[in-house]
């Protein structure tokens, strides 16, 4: 039996949780035994990864709930919320490892160890990997929460690979300093990747209209049905995975009330057929030519 959305979710979410639990102390270990300022930097980001699935998981498990009194449009707005609170955790991180390798350059230690290099290069090949596992399980579910922490792996990868260079060049090239640098170069990837992360979250929570492709679609579907003359308003709104849509149909004005209800829950059931995710559409009735008598009102006021 084909895994369900929460269930796929839920897997990519704890792989990475679990993954990135053992890469961690890994690097916090090498880190520290291997006098790696970028290496411990790249230890404390990757334990964020870690409280940050536990928050993608919670919100996935929330954003499952069903609709109740209190939250008649269910519990999706969680997803959002949890990708909001992963790129905020990201831009933290970022922040962190910039003051702490800033600080370092004017620090006199020893240079990293060599084996603090091959630890990283093992880190990058296994946190690219899991990224492009979870970020196709995202695709897949539809989810900004599991996208949000596909990308924060990819971060991870990146300030690995970062640390990884500068690491190289101080111990085969004598530059102390190249270890810092590199941790203030992952630390500016990690903003931007937070960044980006932040702003369709906030959209979401906005209410921000989805794709316009959508909702082009959903009024299309309702325009095939023959008693419907004109869809003339068309709004939808995203609920973490669903998406509830709200339109004005312009019907013959002589049609009685009796037929435009079942017109209207008509349309409401071919749309939900045709497109599976939008859960709920509520359907307004209008006599056919009214809205543009109130346009051509309007304008002469």
């Amino acid at each position: 039996m084909p895994l369900s959305r929460l269930q796929r979710s839920l897997r990519a979410t704890f792989f990475g949780l679990a993954t990135n639990t053992v890469l961690s102390a890994a690097k916090l270990a090498a880190g520290l035994i291997g006098h790696s300022h970028a290496l411990v930097a790249d230890a404390v980001e990757s334990f964020a990864d870690v409280f940050s699935s536990l928050i993608v998981w919670r919100g996935l498990v929330v954003a499952a709930e069903p609709a109740d009194e209190d939250h008649p449009y269910g519990h999706g707005k969680a997803e959002p919320l949890a990708s909001a609170a992963v790129a905020t955790m990201l831009l933290l991180a970022a922040g962190w490892i910039a003051i702490e390798a800033v600080h370092g350059l004017s620090e006199s230690r020893p240079a990293p160890k060599s084996f603090t290099l091959f630890v990283l290069l093992g880190v990058v090949v296994v946190k690219e990997g899991l990224f492009r596992f979870i970020l196709r399980e995202a695709s897949s579910v539809q989810s900004t929460a599991v996208h949000a922490d596909a990308w924060h792996h990819r971060s991870d990868a990146i300030t690995s690979l970062a640390a990884a260079i500068g690491i190289g060049i101080s111990i085969f090239y004598g530059v102390r300093s190249a270890d810092d640098i590199a941790a203030v170069f992952a630390a500016a990837v990690i903003a931007w990747n937070g960044w980006r992360l932040l702003v369709p979250s906030a959209g979401e929570l906005m209410d921000k209209a989805p794709d316009r492709r959508i909702i082009e679609r959903i009024r299309h579907v309702a325009e095939t049905i023959p008693r419907i003359a004109r869809v003339e308003k068309c709004f939808v709104r995203k609920m973490g995975y669903q998406l509830y849509a709200e339109m004005h149909i312009e019907v013959d004005p002589q049609m009685t009330v009796l037929h435009s209800h079942e017109l209207a829950h008509e349309a409401k059931d071919k749309i939900r057929a045709e497109i599976p995710r939008v859960s709920d559409v509520l359907v307004h009735i209008e006599p056919l030519g009214i809205a543009a008598r109130r346009k051509a009102r309007e304008a002469r006021h």
